[in-house]
């Protein structure tokens, strides 16, 4: 390192003044500050003029608004109390909260999961598929683990009542999750000791009211 070049010497006179040049560094300085005059000067020079920045300060007065903003600031400040209501008030806002209370309940009531027996429908190889749900008037259908189906294909639902015929309860909709509306003669196969199974179908369903391709899954129904 050329130690002769001038902002190099400045820069390495400032590090060791203010204390930031590293150990070996340091050791390295005060070798050449024992043969060069002209760096022991730079140094000084930069000694002298941090030197100066630790000087006390003369006290000036504080100006007496400085004083005023501060004691505006943790003075305790009036606290503002809103007007009592009246009692019409507050019947008003009491039958407001009562009338949301009564919305609230009744749309719990209207929305709640009235699903009365379920089925888990496993595929060949035992692994669950399709979880299927029966309302009073639907059947809820979610996929599990189903196999993709081609645009040309459709998943239909079967009813296996004690007799082994197989009844349709509709076609799966797409992506294996929705609502399967029911029949009157459908609901009345709910509720009854029935197996259901899904089979592979043109799209749209069975053309002969029957299943006419694989069985892909098929579950007992049973009361929750």
């Amino acid at each position: 390192m050329n130690y002769q070049t001038p902002p190099l010497r400045r820069a390495l006179a400032a590090d060791y003044a203010i204390g930031l040049m590293p150990a070996a560094a340091r050791r390295r300085f005060e070798q050449l500050l024992l043969e060069d005059a002209a760096l022991r000067a730079e140094l000084a020079h930069w000694q002298e003029s941090l030197a100066s920045l630790t000087e006390s300060l003369p006290e000036q007065p504080v100006p007496d608004r400085v004083w005023q903003g501060i004691t505006a600031r943790i003075e305790p400040q009036q606290l503002h109390v809103p007007e009592k209501r009246s009692f019409w008030n507050w019947m008003r806002v009491t039958a407001a909260i009562g009338s949301l209370v009564v919305v609230v309940f009744l749309s719990m009531l209207y929305n709640r999961d009235d699903a009365r027996y379920s089925a888990t429908l496993l595929s060949a190889d035992a692994q669950p598929a399709l979880k299927v749900e029966a309302h009073a008037n639907f059947l809820n259908v979610e996929p599990l683990t189903l196999a993709a189906v081609d645009p040309g294909r459709s998943l239909e639902l079967w009813a296996i009542p004690a007799d082994g015929k197989p009844i349709s309860l509709g076609v799966i909709p797409a992506g294996g999750k929705g609502k399967v509306e029911l029949s009157d003669a459908q609901k009345a196969l709910i509720g009854k000791p029935i197996a259901l199974a899904v089979s592979l179908e043109p799209k749209g369903g069975s053309p002969t009211g029957q299943p006419t391709g694989p069985v892909l899954y098929q579950g007992a129904l049973a009361a929750l």
